[in-house]
C-alpha cells in the first residue's frame, strides 16, 4: 500500500499546528523547500559552464575517460540490483535510516518508507509529504525523527517558507509514530535554535536523546543569533514523545571555534556543527563542526564534553561528517569543499582538498587525542559539470578490516579500505555519468550505507539504488545482521 498524506501533529505549547488536510494533487506542484543559504548540502540550480568545460566533458565521454550522460558503470565486484525513481516526492533526496525490513529515505519534501525484504525489488510502503529541508531522518523503536532546516510559517506539514527574520518562523525537529509503517503519524515538534540541519541519536531504554546540529546565525534572525557555538540537546520520552523538549545547549567552542575568513582563508568559520556521530558503547562521539573536528565524551548523554579538537587549515574547507571504525580507535572526517554544489573531483583540485581525513585515536578516557594519518579521495576524476565531494557513508562490518562505503554525489559510491590508516585505497565503486554536458546540475549519491548484506544509496536526482558487493574482503560482513541502523549512531556490529 502506498499512502501520500500530510500527517497530523498534536497541539503543544511549542507552537500551534494547523489541522491535517487530505492531499490534493495540486499540492504536489509545489517545489521543494529551499535550504538555508549556507555551505553544506545546499542544492542549487543548474550552473552554466564555459564552452571549454563543455568541450572537455564531451571529449572525456567520447574518449572513454568518464561514462556517458546517465550511463551506469561499476567495478567488477559491484552489482547494481535496482533503482526506484522518485515518485510523488520530487524534492532533493537526502539521508537514510533502517529498521528491520524497512528503509526510511529523507527527501526535502518529506520521507519515503520502503520494504526492502527483497533488496532486488524494494516496495514503496508510504510517502509522507512534509516539506522542510533537509529532512534528515533517523528511527528508534516506534519513533521517526525528521530535521527541518528551512524557515517555515509553522511546525505543521502544511507550512510554507517564511524568512528567518520573522520571529514567528519555525525550524527544528519533528517526531512521528511509525508503529504503522503505511500510516506514519506526526506526534510532536520541538523548535531549536537555528533549526536542525542534521541530528544524531543517543538512544536509551526509556528516553532518546537527540543532538541537533545547526549553524550560520545572524543578528537579523530572532531565533538564531550569534554566538551559536554549541548544539541543542533534546530529550524524547519513548512513552510520551509529545513531551519532547530541549533540555540544554552545551557550548562546545567557548573560544568561538575556527575564525575562518581572513585568519584562515578558504576555511569556514565555526558557528555550530554540521554533523555528529555517537558511539554509545564507547560513550564517545565525533563532531564535524565547519572549521573544527572534535572528539566528545558522552558518558552523560545529556551533557557531552569536548575532549579533543583538531583543525586542518590547509586542505579542509568545511568539516561535514564523521565515521568511527568498529574498534573506535579511528575516525574518518569528511570535507564538503564547495558545499556539495561544485566540481571538486578533478586534477585541478587534487587529491587532498575535498577529501576524507583519517585520524587515529590515541590515549585513553578523557585524554584521548586525534592524530592525523592520511587523506582519501576517489581516484576517478569527474567532469567539470559534475558536483562531486565526500559525503555520507558507513562501515561495511568486515572482520578484522576497516572498510567503508561512501557517497560522493556525482562521483558515485566508493568502497574503500582504511585498515592501514596511512595508506587507504579504493576496492570498488558505482557511478553514473554526468547529468548534463553543458551545465552543472546538482545530483548524485547523497548517502550510501551498508545494511544487512546490501548497499543502499539515496541519489539526489535519480532515486533509491540497491547495490551488492561480491569481494572476499567484505564477505565476512554478510553474517552481520542489524535490527536497526542510524549510521550517525555507530552500532556495535559484533
Amino acid at each position: 500500500m502506498t499512502s501520500l498524506h500530510r500527517p497530523r501533529v498534536r497541539r503543544r505549547s511549542l507552537g500551534a499546528v494547523t489541522a491535517a488536510l487530505g492531499l490534493a494533487a495540486a499540492l504536489l506542484v509545489a517545489g521543494p523547500a529551499a535550504a538555508t543559504p549556507d555551505p553544506g548540502d545546499h542544492p542549487s540550480a543548474a550552473k552554466g559552464v564555459s564552452r571549454g568545460q563543455e568541450a572537455d566533458t564531451r571529449a572525456a565521454i567520447k574518449n572513454g575517460e568518464i561514462p556517458g550522460v546517465d550511463e551506469v558503470v561499476h567495478s567488477d565486484n559491484v552489482r547494481h540490483l535496482t533503482n526506484i525513481p522518485k515518485q510523488a516526492l520530487l524534492g532533493t533526496n537526502s539521508d537514510l535510516a533502517f529498521q528491520g525490513k524497512y528503509a526510511f529515505a529523507g527527501n526535502y519534501d518529506g520521507f519515503v518508507i520502503y520494504d526492502i525484504s527483497r533488496p532486488e525489488a524494494p516496495r514503496t510502503v508510504s510517502q509522507v509529504l512534509c516539506p522542510g529541508s533537509q529532512n534528515d531522518v533517523s528511527v528508534s523503536g516506534n519513533l521517526l525523527f525528521l530535521s527541518t532546516d528551512s524557515s517555515r510559517t509553522d511546525n505543521s506539514c502544511n507550512s510554507a517558507t517564511q524568512p528567518a527574520t520573522e520571529k514567528s518562523s519555525w525550524e527544528g525537529m519533528k517526531v512521528f509514530d511509525i508503529s504503522d509503517k503505511a500510516h506514519p503519524r506526526y506526534v510532536a515538534a520541538v523548535e531549536t535554535a537555528c533549526g536542525s540541519h542534521t541530528h544524531t541519536l543517543v538512544p536509551e531504554r526509556r528516553d532518546v536523546y537527540i543532538y541537533v546540529s545547526s549553524y550560520s546565525p545572524s543578528e537579523s534572525f530572532p531565533d538564531c543569533r550569534p554566538p551559536h557555538d554549541g548544539i541543542s540537546v533534546i530529550k524524547v520520552p519513548r512513552s510520551a514523545p509529545e513531551k519532547a523538549a530541549v533540555i540544554d545547549f552545551p557550548v562546545l567552542f567557548p573560544d568561538g571555534g575556527n575564525p575562518g575568513g581572513t585568519t584562515n582563508p578558504g576555511v569556514s568559520q565555526t558557528t555550530g556543527c554540521h554533523d555528529i556521530t555517537t558511539f554509545p558503547k564507547l560513550k564517545l562521539a565525533a563532531g564535524a563542526c565547519m572549521g573544527d573536528g572534535i572528539l566528545l565524551d558522552i558518558a552523560n548523554p545529556a551533557a557531552p564534553k569536548v575532549i579533543d579538537r583538531v583543525q586542518d587549515n590547509v586542505n579542509f574547507a568545511f568539516w561535514h561528517s564523521a565515521t568511527f571504525n568498529e574498534r573506535g580507535n579511528k575516525v574518518v572526517f569528511t570535507d564538503e569543499l564547495g558545499g556539495g554544489g561544485a566540481a571538486t573531483c578533478n586534477e585541478r583540485i587534487g587529491p587532498n582538498r575535498g577529501a576524507d581525513g583519517i585520524y587515529d585515536i590515541a590515549g585513553k578516557g578523557t585524554h584521548r587525542k586525534l592524530v592525523f594519518k592520511s587523506y582519501y579521495k576517489i581516484p576517478r576524476h569527474q567532469a567539470d559539470t559534475e558536483n562531486c565531494v565526500a559525503h555520507n557513508g558507513s562501515l561495511i562490518p568486515a572482520k578484522n578490516r576497516d572498510i567503508m562505503v561512501q557517497a560522493w554525489y556525482q562521483g558515485g559510491v566508493s568502497i574503500w579500505d582504511f585498515t592501514d590508516s596511512a595508506h587507504p585505497k579504493e576496492i570498488g565503486y558505482f557511478e553514473r555519468g554526468p547529468i548534463s554536458t553543458d551545465s552543472l546540475v546538482t545530483g548524485g549519491a547523497w548517502s550510501a550505507y551498508y545494511y544487512n548484506g546490501h548497499i543502499y544509496s539515496n541519489d539526489i536526482a535519480k532515486g533509491f539504488d540497491v547495490l551488492a558487493i561480491d569481494d572476499r574482503r567484505t564477505d565476512s560482513a554478510e553474517s552481520v545482521r542489524m535490527r536497526e541502523l542510524n549510521v550517525q549512531t555507530q552500532p556495535d556490529y559484533r
